[in-house]
C-alpha cells in the first residue's frame, strides 16, 4: 500500500496554496451569502431556503479543489443564485399565491382538543410525531389543546386552552393511552385515532368522527406551567 500515493498523490506546493486561497474565497462567499439571507434564513430555513443552502455545496465545494475549474465561474453562479433568492423572497413578501405554492400553507392539526385527520393526512406525519411534538411542549392531553399548527418549516405552534376550559381528552403519553376492553359509567373516553371524547355503552363503539372503535380512558388535567 503506498500511502505517499493515497494522501499525496501529485498534489503540489503551489497547488496546495491554490487550493488555501480557493477555500478561503468559496467559504467568504458562503458566509456573504448567509449574511445576506438575514438571520432567519440561518435560524430556521424553509424549503425554499434549505434548496438554496444544498445548492451553495455544490457551487462552492468543487471549485475549491478543482484545478481546471476557475473561481469566476463560481463566483458567477453564486451572484446568480443570491440574485435569484432576492428576486423569490421579494415575489413571496408581494404575492401570498406565490409564497403559498413555493413554500406550502400551515396546517391546522388539532381544533378544539381533537385531531383534524384530513389535515394530518396532508402533513404526511404519523399520529406518533404529532404526538411527539406536543408532548416536548408540554402537552399531556389534547383536552389543553385548542389548536396545534404544523407550520410550513416543519415546527409545531401550540396555543392552549386557559385552565378553566380544559376539557376531557386523550392522553398523549403512552402509559396512559392505553386501550380499553370494558367500559365504566360517568366515565368519559377518548378514540385513540382521533380525539373525540364521548360516554361509551361498549368498549367496541364506533367514533362518529372516524369511525374507529379503538378507545382510551380520557383525562382533564390542567397544565403544569
Amino acid at each position: 500500500m503506498d500511502w505517499a500515493s493515497i494522501f499525496i498523490h501529485d498534489t503540489t506546493w503551489a497547488f496546495a496554496a491554490e487550493i488555501s486561497v480557493r477555500a478561503i474565497l468559496m467559504f467568504s462567499m458562503i458566509i456573504i451569502f448567509l449574511r445576506l439571507t438575514g438571520k432567519r434564513g440561518v435560524r430556521q430555513l424553509s424549503i425554499f431556503e434549505l434548496a438554496i443552502i444544498l445548492s451553495l455545496g455544490s457551487i462552492a465545494g468543487d471549485p475549491m479543489f478543482t484545478e481546471d475549474l476557475p473561481l469566476i465561474q463560481a463566483l458567477l453562479i453564486m451572484s446568480i443564485v443570491i440574485f435569484l433568492y432576492r428576486l423569490v423572497t421579494w415575489l413571496m413578501m408581494k404575492y401570498q399565491p406565490f409564497e403559498d405554492l413555493l413554500e406550502g400553507k400551515s396546517l391546522y392539526i388539532v381544533e378544539d382538543g381533537e385531531l383534524v385527520l384530513e389535515k394530518i393526512k396532508r402533513g404526511k406525519m404519523s399520529h406518533d410525531e404529532f404526538f411527539a411534538e406536543m408532548r416536548q411542549q408540554g402537552v399531556e392531553h389534547l383536552g389543553q389543546v385548542r389548536v396545534g399548527l404544523l407550520e410550513n418549516d416543519g415546527k409545531f405552534s401550540i396555543l392552549f386552552f386557559s385552565n378553566d376550559q380544559v376539557r376531557y381528552g386523550l392522553p398523549l403519553f403512552p402509559k396512559a393511552c392505553q386501550e380499553i376492553t370494558e367500559v365504566k359509567p360517568h366515565t368519559h373516553y377518548a378514540c385513540v385515532y382521533c380525539g373525540y371524547t364521548d360516554f361509551l355503552q361498549s368498549a367496541e363503539q364506533i367514533c362518529p368522527r372516524c369511525d374507529s372503535c379503538h378507545w382510551t380512558e380520557a383525562i382533564n388535567t390542567l397544565r403544569v406551567d
